[in-house]
């Protein structure tokens, strides 16, 4: 791909080098007040004493464990390390907000009042409004803050666990959870989401498969315009988009992990849905198109 020198993102909330499940957060309103009687008491002196105390001993910050209370009790609290980003990471950190920024150009041209998505890079565990994950989630959408969440080890985990390098199957990676946000500015994502409880398992299971297949579709009608006005892509880039639809297949990755398949519980799509939806987006580039709620067979 050609990408660099062009256009980042301003989207991207860096929480890299950060431990524990969130990004900070504020004080939490309700624990104000009492916290001000207590730390302005007798008894609060004491504890800040016995703090500052336990501080010394252990060379801690004595304002992380006060910040941990104000943040009512630590949940949600942040503790920064000493984490130094590889050149070979940054790289990938700038290429992914140039693949965002890339995203809006199109998506801005094809959809009236479109809303940017945030892109949060994150390492080993990051919080959401969807909840808290680990890097072994992989990357996500979450549709209750409309922000991408990726750890970039797993672009590292694509070419050595996957067999998917390249650096276009990096980009249909963030295209795809892009067109999970599609998806929600569209009120699809809530249309799927609002079936769970009222469908059994199975069915709620193939509405999954749909959504899946329709941000796959989303990340080829990208690819389509991106190509057709930035000429961004070289020669194999489209074989890397295709490998890495194929590499995620649920068919394909139930077959590695317990060597059966078990197509009911598809939440994703099989490999060659997978591909056949991108590609389809891909040569046609017409939203029109990507109906996989109503398409006859997938």
């Amino acid at each position: 791909m050609k990408w660099q020198g062009r256009r980042k993102s301003q989207n991207v909330e860096d929480r890299r080098g950060q431990s524990g499940p969130g990004g900070g957060g504020g004080i939490n309103p309700f624990l104000i007040g009492p916290l001000l009687k207590i730390l302005f008491s007798k008894t609060g002196l004491i504890i800040v004493g016995v703090v500052i105390v336990f501080s010394v001993v252990t060379g801690t910050n004595p304002l992380n464990f006060l910040g941990g209370l104000m943040n009512g009790g630590g949940q949600g609290f942040t503790t920064e390390t000493n984490y130094a980003p590889s050149a070979e990471e940054n790289e990938l950190a700038e290429f992914s907000a140039t693949i965002l920024g890339d995203t809006e150009i199109i998506w801005n041209q094809l959809l009236q009042d479109y809303r940017e998505p945030t892109l949060v890079l994150f390492t080993g565990s990051v919080s959401s409004a969807c909840g808290n994950a680990s890097a072994a989630t992989g990357p996500f959408y979450c549709p209750g803050d409309e922000k991408l969440y990726i750890d970039l080890s797993f672009f590292e985990d694509m070419e050595r666990k996957l067999n998917a390098p390249g650096d276009f199957a990096q980009a249909y990676v963030i295209a795809h959870e892009v067109g999970h946000h599609i998806q929600k500015l569209m009120g699809i994502t809530d249309e799927v989401h609002n079936l769970r409880g009222q469908v059994s398992e199975k069915e709620y299971n193939q509405y999954s498969v749909k959504l899946e297949l329709q941000a796959d579709f989303l990340a080829g009608v990208w690819a389509h315009h991106s190509q057709r006005i930035s000429g961004m892509m070289e020669s194999g880039d489209l074989e890397e988009a295709l490998n890495a639809a194929n590499a995620i297949g649920d068919d394909r990755l139930q077959k590695q992990a317990s060597g059966r398949v078990v197509p009911d519980s598809f939440t994703h799509g099989t490999s060659a849905q997978r591909m056949r939806w991108f590609k389809k987006g891909f040569e046609t580039g017409d939203l029109r198109q990507g109906d996989t709620f109503s398409a006859s067979e997938l």
